[in-house]
């Protein structure tokens, strides 16, 4: 675990939570990183909002006239499907999508999310995230436990404008996995070395230990 740095221990921990035959969709940034982690008998289909399924591996075959949700190139699998954003955005909202994974700025023990502005900063629009939040059947946060600026991203209240309310299934860290429940945050899994109190010290929101947790599966 020592020889990954923070962004592929997350992505590598977020690809042990998908299925064979899940359709997923991956936001821009860090989740990009989780296909790359898939095991080798997991075969999921990645959805695009731009418009298309059957997303390719980052390590295939580019094609410089495709792109991905995030604009950067990307590939197709056979049997790939292009569609408008119509389509596309009816398969979010019709329930269609199995697991969303996306970052996150702010997420708080209500499983409320911030992820899309910064008030005072420039920001191109929320892109699909408010719809997937809603529409995916499962919502992974896959983020660092804190900002650059050491302060908690894990809160007892979001303070960043919302992306959606009591949407978030799952939390992921480089230190932790956290689900929510109806009772707020559990701790369900701690990543190796590092103790419960030290986690409390930089996580701002209060979490129940699950009675069966465990050292963060994959390492």
């Amino acid at each position: 675990m020592k020889s990954l740095d923070a962004k592929a221990i997350i992505a590598r921990r977020v690809a042990l939570e998908l299925r064979d035959g899940d359709v997923v969709n991956l936001g821009i940034g860090l989740p990009t990183m989780v296909a790359g982690y898939l095991p080798q008998e997991v075969h999921v289909v990645f959805h695009s909002e731009n418009g298309f399924v059957g997303l390719g591996p980052a390590d295939g075959t580019i094609n410089p006239n495709l792109v991905n949700a995030g604009g950067q190139p990307a590939g197709a699998i056979p049997g790939a499907a292009m569609f408008d954003s119509a389509m596309s955005f009816a398969l979010i909202r019709g329930g269609h999508v199995d697991v969303t994974v996306l970052g996150g700025l702010q997420v708080d023990s209500d499983g409320n999310l911030s992820n899309w502005m910064v008030p005072g900063k420039m920001v191109p629009g929320m892109g699909g995230a408010m719809d997937l939040v809603v529409g995916a059947k499962k919502v992974i946060i896959a983020m660092e436990h804190c900002a650059k600026d050491g302060s908690a991203k894990i809160l007892n209240k979001c303070t960043l404008p919302l992306t959606g309310k009591a949407v978030v299934t799952m939390i992921v860290t480089e230190l932790a996995v956290f689900k929510i429940s109806k009772d707020g945050l559990i701790l369900e899994e701690i990543a190796e070395g590092v103790c419960i109190e030290a986690l409390r010290s930089i996580t701002e929101a209060g979490f129940n230990v699950s009675p069966t947790i465990q050292t963060m599966q994959g390492f």
